[in-house]
């Protein structure tokens, strides 16, 4: 697949490297996405606060959305009814679902975990459903995503290796079921056309990692790789050293992509240990809470000394949040509740980590990944990780 390949829908090219940091394009039937890359989330069809046309004006390639949120309302049938996914939110760039393992697993009181799947209750009307590695894969396929994931079994980052083995190894047997219904929806009807990633758990034990990564990559040829079970707990060391161990053992022609995480220096760290792909919902939660990414770090804009401040959010930002807004005015919009503070601080953060992986991308392609990475860091960070 690291040659180009126009006849298939999806294909991967690697274009450059420096160290484990990777650069390339991952063809998708919707189009391109340049790497690495960070997927602003649409949980429920939309991100919040902010219009496809906003997000397609700040560079975003890919959206991520939901199966879990999407199948309990409106629900998938209907979503299929009205023409899929792009159709529905109006999106016409390549979208990824989660398959709503960790939201079901977050549920804790609410879900009861068998081989069969998973009995949960809807956190909404309180409804028993259940989900199934086949009825996922059935969900996803409704709604028409590009890239589909395996439902898995996601676990604190901080268990034993008794429970993380437990994890991968169910992970894997859900990973046998959702390929062979994947397969056979897939014979049935072609379309729409997707590709179905397998999920790489095992908390933060090395071994256990290795073997799953290994294990699921001679199971099958796939498209892409999903690395989960992490930014849910684990210190952030813990995390770095998972993905070098990930790294090392998978496909190198292949994209991967680091679920849910999306603090800045976590893509940072994340490119420069061969990840491709990520997605995370704290630059638009965080824009609602009044918090703003920055080059110098984060900013809270309720601060007092904001109340004269004419400088932008961030003055080496070029989104049109900075670029027609002063700190001062965010500020007040914030203390005043209105609407409008969350919208623009959720666009800035946004355009944020679209841009940062952009210009991680460039610093790859021209071998300077390094040293952008280290003056990066030491600028963001007070205190940034050892390298």
């Amino acid at each position: 697949m690291n040659a180009p390949d126009e006849k298939t829908p999806f294909g991967f090219r690697l274009l450059a490297s420096q160290g484990s940091a990777r650069a390339g394009v991952f063809r998708t039937p919707h189009g391109p996405v340049e790497t690495p890359a960070f997927m602003p989330v649409g949980t429920l069809a939309t991100v919040k606060a902010l219009d496809p046309l906003d997000l397609e004006s700040l560079g975003t390639s890919m959206l991520l959305a939901n199966a879990y949120h999407l199948h309990l309302r409106p629900g998938d049938d209907r979503i299929r009814l009205l023409g899929g996914l792009h159709r529905f939110m109006a999106w016409s760039g390549p979208i990824l679902t989660d398959s709503g393992g960790f939201q079901v697993f977050s549920l804790e009181s609410l879900r009861a975990v068998a081989e069969d799947g998973v009995e949960f209750r809807s956190h909404i009307d309180g409804s028993r459903r259940t989900f199934t590695p086949e009825s996922v894969i059935q969900i996803q396929r409704n709604l028409g995503a590009d890239v589909i994931m395996q439902f898995d079994h996601v676990i604190p980052g901080q268990s034993d290796a008794a429970a993380a083995q437990g994890a991968s190894d169910r992970s894997i047997r859900w990973l046998e079921r959702s390929q062979a219904a994947f397969d056979s929806l897939q014979k049935f009807d072609p379309a729409p056309c997707q590709a179905l990633f397998p999920i790489v758990q095992g908390g933060i034990h090395p071994a256990i990692r290795v073997a799953a990564a290994r294990t699921i990559a001679s199971m099958n040829d796939w498209i892409g790789y999903g690395i989960g079970g992490l930014s849910v707990g684990e210190s952030k060391p813990d995390m770095y050293a998972t993905l070098d161990r990930v790294h090392s053992v998978l496909p190198e022609d292949r994209p991967r992509y680091l679920m849910g995480v999306g603090f800045p220096e976590d893509l940072v760290e994340g490119v420069a240990r061969g990840v491709d792909m990520f997605d995370c919902v704290a630059p638009t939660r965080m824009g609602r809470n009044g918090t703003a990414f920055t080059h110098s770090g984060r900013i809270n804009v309720r601060r007092s000394e904001w109340r004269d401040d004419a400088a932008p959010i961030d003055s080496e930002c070029c989104c049109s949040t900075c670029a027609r807004f002063s700190r001062a005015y965010i500020r007040h919009l914030f203390v005043a509740d209105e609407i409008l503070g969350l919208r623009l601080l959720s666009l800035h953060n946004v355009h944020f980590l679209v841009a940062l992986m952009r210009r991680a991308r460039l610093a790859i392609l021209d071998g300077t990944f390094e040293r952008w990475r280290r003056e990066w860091l030491a600028r963001y960070l007070p205190d940034p990780p050892p390298t």
